[in-house]
């Protein structure tokens, strides 16, 4: 499998760390893999990248400066999603990525969809940052109001490498359904999209914090139907795989849906090796929680509000960094 990285950043693919009175430091480089760029890990990883940045010659946090790691220069990168994070991580291509909790579970014990792979035994957890909720996006004239009604329909899975398309494949699963049942395709939810807007798409999957740029795009001028992930399907997902919770896509998130729509969500997790030094992962973890992040997560997407310390350790299925470990331990959430 080929991965794409594409830098979102406009920063230099350095990291540098200014000479002090004592001398010139070493140089370090901090990424993170995100998602496709109409998903939401990619505008999230942006403001991540931002907060944990210091640049050389930034201005000291208690000077109204950066309140990053001093020196770095941290940059978010496009990428196929969980999968491919996971695979970069593990192989020493990234420092750090967002992953979908259950694909990071299975990845680090080998289990579930990593069954039968060598198991990323190094995958180590920085933070839970948000729910993702699974939409299942169709179109208005498409009939579909139900995962039953997806058989012989035009659906998009998203791309190999993405945790969308695994858990696509468990919901149909639960609905009785396989990729023989539908025309599948492998599209991102831009791609997708458009293929729905020219008449060629009937359905697509997309897991990620609402709203989502792509669907609110081709809600404005599209009728589409998100359709309900409740019922005999949403208890057999949830019966099956401990990571899935019920959650809610309120009225009025896409233009033209106007009812609250009950769906599936998963936790999205930022990861990291354990490759990677404690005092880097202590000092960007820090900076991951202190009030200038706050206040640029806030501000900077819907789905940053929810991105909060409290939730920081929920439904994380692997071991935590030891610099990640020691900054919850000193905040009081870890004993």
């Amino acid at each position: 499998m080929t991965f794409s990285f594409r830098p979102i950043l406009a920063l230099a693919a350095v990291l540098g760390i200014t000479a002090g009175a004592a001398g010139a430091q070493d140089m370090s480089f901090f990424r993170i893999g995100t998602g496709g760029t109409a998903g939401t890990y990619y505008p999230i990883g942006g403001l991540l990248a931002n907060a944990i940045s210091s640049p050389p010659g930034s201005r000291p946090c208690e000077d109204g400066g950066s309140c990053g790691v001093p020196g770095l220069v941290a940059s978010a990168l496009a990428s196929n999603g969980s999968v491919a994070n996971v695979n970069a991580i593990e192989g020493g291509t990234l420092e750090s990525g967002f992953v979908q909790a259950d694909v990071a579970a299975w990845a680090q014990t080998g289990t579930g969809i990593w069954e039968g792979k060598p198991p990323a035994e190094k995958l180590r957890a920085i933070a839970n940052l948000y729910p993702e909720s699974i939409h299942l996006v169709a179109s208005k004239n498409s009939g579909i109001t139900s995962v039953a009604d997806l058989k012989g329909k035009r659906v998009s899975l998203d791309e190999p490498g993405s945790g969308t398309l695994v858990d696509a494949q468990i919901i149909l699963a639960a609905a009785g359904l396989s990729e023989k049942d539908i025309s599948p395709e492998y599209l991102k939810p831009d791609q997708a999209a458009d293929r729905m807007r020219d008449g060629a798409m009937d359905a697509f999957f997309f897991v990620g914090g609402f709203p989502a740029g792509a669907i609110a795009e081709l809600a404005s001028g599209h009728d589409i139907t998100l359709v309900p992930l409740d019922g005999d399907v949403a208890k057999k997902v949830t019966d099956e795989y401990k990571f899935f919770a019920t959650d809610m896509v309120p009225a009025g998130t896409y233009e033209g849906v106007d009812v609250d729509v009950p769906t599936l969500a998963v936790g999205a997790e930022w990861i990291t090796s354990a490759d990677q030094p404690e005092e880097l992962i202590y000092g960007i973890t820090k900076a991951l929680w202190n009030d200038n992040t706050r206040k640029q997560l806030d501000a900077g997407h819907a789905k940053g509000k929810a991105i909060v310390k409290e939730k920081a350790l929920d439904g994380i299925g692997i071991p935590l960094h030891p610099g990640a470990e020691k900054f919850y331990k000193e905040a009081g959430l870890l004993k």
